[in-house]
């Protein structure tokens, strides 16, 4: 059943079969987005496709295609509350029967995966579905260390790449997701990200990965880590703690991943110089004792004094403990323990010391998905996050 129309004004109607799939795009450079044109044109009927792009466009190359004018927003490394209310809007003027949003560099998306996605959406085969991004070992690591591990805890999700820029939608998944945007814009956050993975969690409606092979994901503006992370992380905990009442209940996790596309496709990464990340995470424990006490309970401190005195080749950070930390560290955003500012500055030394283990484990043979995938601790450590969530004072000390 459909959510409640979250637009006013929308009228909400019957589909016919023959409707159109509607795939969104960020504005590209003309001949990439004749190149985007081409291999939908090899996946899908152009007379069946209808796109939509707030770029400037020609379809020169293939006439077949009809091409309309989207809502111009600002397209940036993720997609949007605003580019959700869009698609959605979109999808409704035009009578589209479902929807691709393609996102920014959506160029660098290979033909396979493409198929993939279109297939899938056109196949109705899920509510949502996601990519499975093919990408080098050392690359997505706040999406591997935080992103991917607390929505496969909480909300059940296998997909690795929760906040990922290229999806297929249903129509009630699309009108869900513009609802949730509609609060953020209500809020003055038309840029904020979103989370389709909870909503569609929490909704019931069901999810589907592809494999999406390699993929250029683009940049933010501001890369710089104490940006990024208060951002998207902060968005997170956020949604989160909105729907505390639905991840608090038992359900069944996901069976562990196959990593179909972990292995050779990449040549190894250059070395990378961990140092100066264990440097930022010892600098850390000499003077953010006093913050990381007010958020971590003494165990948890007790692990990051052992792992401050451990050297070189042999740092890693125990799953169990990040795993603690990242937990601690939601709850402290819900009881606003700290200034949330401050409380993102204190957790950005402690990645630091995940991403030197992280590199330390791939540089020892491991595949970095079996690393990655040691999330399970998340899982395993869940009912200390409902604990503390129930019952905070009970760690105090």
């Amino acid at each position: 059943m459909a959510t409640a129309n979250p637009l006013p004004g929308v009228e909400i109607a019957s589909v016919p079969a023959a409707a159109p799939l509607l795939a969104l795009l960020a504005p590209l450079p003309n001949e990439q987005f004749k190149g985007v044109l081409a291999n939908l044109s090899a996946c899908a009927d152009p007379g069946a496709l209808l796109i939509a792009t707030a770029g400037e466009s020609s379809t020169d190359s293939i006439p077949a295609f009809r091409v309309v004018a989207a809502p111009a927003t600002k397209f940036s490394w993720i997609l949007t509350a605003a580019d959700f209310v869009n698609a959605f809007q979109l999808a409704q003027e035009h009578h589209a029967r479902a929807i691709l949003m393609l996102g920014p560099e959506s160029s660098s998306l290979g033909l396979p995966g493409l198929r993939a996605l279109v297939d899938s959406v056109a196949g109705a085969a899920a509510d949502l579905v996601l990519p499975c991004y093919d990408l080098p070992p050392h690359a997505g690591l706040v999406n591997s260390a935080i992103l991917y591990p607390l929505s496969r805890a909480l909300f059940a999700c296998p997909a690795r790449f929760p906040l990922a820029i290229d999806l297929g939608l249903s129509l009630r998944m699309a009108e869900r997701l513009a609802a949730a945007a509609q609060r953020l814009i209500a809020l003055n956050q038309s840029t904020a990200p979103l989370w389709p993975v909870n909503e569609a969690a929490a909704a019931g409606f069901t999810i589907s990965e592809f494999g999406a092979g390699p993929r250029f994901l683009p940049q933010p503006a501001e890369p710089d880590l104490s940006t990024v992370l208060p951002l998207v992380v902060g968005s997170l905990f956020s949604d989160i703690e909105a729907k505390a009442a639905f991840w608090q209940r038992p359900r069944q996790l996901p069976s562990p991943r196959n990593h179909p596309h972990a292995g050779p496709a990449h040549s190894p990464d250059p070395a990378t110089d961990i140092a100066p990340m264990i440097q930022a995470f010892r600098l850390a424990y000499t003077h953010l004792q006093e913050i990381w006490s007010l958020v971590l309970p003494p165990n948890s401190l007790l692990g990051l004094k052992r792992l401050s005195l451990t050297e070189g080749a042999a740092f890693r950070m125990p799953e169990t403990l990040w795993a603690r930390i990242i937990y601690d560290f939601l709850l402290a955003y819900r009881l606003r323990t700290i200034h949330r500012n401050h409380l993102f500055g204190a957790l950005i030394p402690l990645y630091l010391a995940w991403v030197a283990s992280h590199i330390n484990v791939t540089a020892s043979g491991a595949n970095p998905e079996h690393h990655i995938e040691a999330a399970a601790a998340f899982e395993i450590e869940k009912p200390y996050l409902v604990s503390r969530w129930r019952w905070p004072d009970r760690f105090n000390p």
